[in-house]
């Protein structure tokens, strides 16, 4: 099996390090849209913070005692790690009990875990970053580093899609991308008054994309896995193949290290052999009923 470069360190999944949460506390809380927030979070030792490290895609594990934990992939600036970014739609008991902290406040968190997108793949080559909805999040890293790297690529887009116009996130930030160099194409399943922009799933964006080479391109694509499965089936008619094509997928990640079983995926296991995989290494999984 081909590896997943990127993993997080070399600890066994039984070292103490791995389990041990550190304090951050919330230096700021950035509402997005309904239900969605993104936490601004720092240690509070310096050692910690003077040791932290993460890739683009990668997730930690958020704590709040008395409640659980929650893995939630990391939103933010690889290349500024003091203040790590999360964002976070309420969906749990843990998205739930955050909503109730403000700035000033203590959790724990672990991490960061598992494998990362490969940007070094990207230098020189046009890249594709496909998305839909709470999506874009796990991709922000990478194209704050793609942006900050912008001479080393060739053509860079952003393609993301919602379900309507008020729940697409970061748009604060979008002309700032576009500035740097990212061009970014939006649609949206339900159109309402003033929106003009596009209407349909997101897979029409690809289908209506000229200005990359398919025969030297990356793709990136996070969001749900039958959006991501027809991602590919484009991504596929349009000449890419799944070698070119990596996507992010979390099912069920609950110890991060691979040892309770519950984000088993056939014979990978999300939180450690992911989450994010070339499309070849996990796409007869995707189509599983029930797995």
């Amino acid at each position: 099996m081909i590896s997943n470069a990127s993993k997080m360190a070399t600890d066994s999944p039984r070292s103490p390090s791995l389990w041990v949460p550190k304090t951050v506390v919330i230096r700021k809380i950035t509402p997005e849209v309904e239900n969605v927030a993104t936490y601004h979070l720092a240690f509070t030792d310096a050692d910690a913070a003077a040791s932290y490290r993460f890739k683009p895609g990668q997730f930690n594990m958020l704590y709040m005692p008395g409640v659980g934990e929650s893995a939630i992939s990391i939103s933010g600036d690889p290349e500024s790690p003091e203040l790590l970014d999360h964002t976070i739609r309420v969906a749990g008991n843990v998205t739930r009990g955050l909503t109730q902290l403000k700035p000033g406040d203590t959790l724990g968190l672990r991490g960061p875990f598992g494998s990362s997108w490969p940007m070094g793949q990207c230098v020189g080559r046009d890249v594709l970053l496909v998305t839909g909805g709470i999506g874009l999040p796990p991709l922000r890293p990478a194209i704050y580093q793609l942006l900050k790297r912008r001479q080393d690529f060739g053509n860079l887009h952003l393609l993301y899609g919602a379900r309507s116009p008020d729940v697409l996130l970061h748009q604060n930030e979008f002309d700032d991308w576009k500035r740097s160099g990212l061009t970014i194409q939006k649609t949206v399943d339900r159109s309402v008054f003033g929106w003009k922009g596009n209407v349909g799933v997101v897979t029409l964006l690809l289908e209506r994309l000229h200005s990359f080479d398919p025969s030297n391109t990356v793709l990136f694509c996070c969001g749900p896995e039958v959006m991501m499965r027809f991602v590919a089936r484009t991504a596929f008619d349009r000449g890419l193949t799944a070698e070119q094509i990596w996507v992010s997928t979390e099912r069920n990640m609950q110890c991060a290290v691979g040892l309770c079983g519950h984000c088993q995926l056939g014979p990978q296991f999300i939180c450690k052999d992911g989450p994010v995989f070339r499309y070849d290494q996990i796409a007869p999984l995707l189509t599983v009923e029930g797995l």
